[in-house]
């Protein structure tokens, strides 16, 4: 693979990712996170998004074929949960997504899946693979390249924006954000249908 290649595949990649769509979804998730926590926080879910590429990338279709499931399955799988977590954004109740845990720190749901890792994303990285065998090494640099601008990103500014915005302004870009989920989730949804129904 050729430098051009390389860059224009990490930029798309890159794009799929939306990392700076991610920023207010982060906020809001982080919002209960301690201010001196939340880069560490941040740091956690975007290694294990990380880890969950390179999975897919080297056994995503034996993982697939194995439980009989497509990407088609995957697409709608997905937009499910976009859907509860954009309600539970525009309706908060005290039990929220993602948020569970003693010390209200979120933990793999939603930041690290589906948010960076989503399933736009590991489809992409499961058809780089199977559309390129044998070059799988050259493919993990362009997915690290990647996931390195989204740190960069989301590590970078996340923390600054919510200091910016102050709680009222969370609260309304949560919602915002909730209802952009709606739409997105209901989309993956019908384009999964749709393709089931092509088959």
């Amino acid at each position: 693979m050729d430098y051009s290649l390389f860059f224009s595949y990490v930029f798309t990649l890159t794009l799929v990712m939306d990392p700076l769509g991610n920023i207010p979804l982060f906020i809001s998730s982080l919002r209960q996170v301690p201010d001196k926590r939340k880069t560490r926080v941040v740091m956690r879910e975007l290694v294990i998004a990380l880890a969950l590429m390179l999975l897919f990338l080297f056994f995503g279709k034996y993982f697939l074929k194995a439980l009989s499931l497509d990407l088609t399955s995957m697409a709608i799988g997905g937009g499910i949960i976009l859907f509860i977590i954009g309600m539970q954004m525009i309706f908060p109740t005290e039990h929220m997504l993602g948020t569970d845990s003693t010390d209200g720190e979120p933990f793999i749901v939603p930041l690290a899946v589906p948010l960076v890792a989503g399933p736009s994303v590991l489809t992409t990285v499961m058809l780089l693979s199977m559309q390129n065998k044998g070059n799988l090494l050259e493919w993990s640099g362009v997915i690290v390249a990647a996931w390195l601008i989204n740190a960069v990103i989301l590590g970078g500014f996340s923390a600054r924006l919510s200091k910016l915005l102050g709680r009222r302004g969370l609260m309304a870009v949560e919602k915002l954000m909730g209802m952009i989920l709606i739409a997105i989730s209901t989309q993956m949804v019908m384009n999964g249908i749709k393709e089931f129904l092509q088959k």
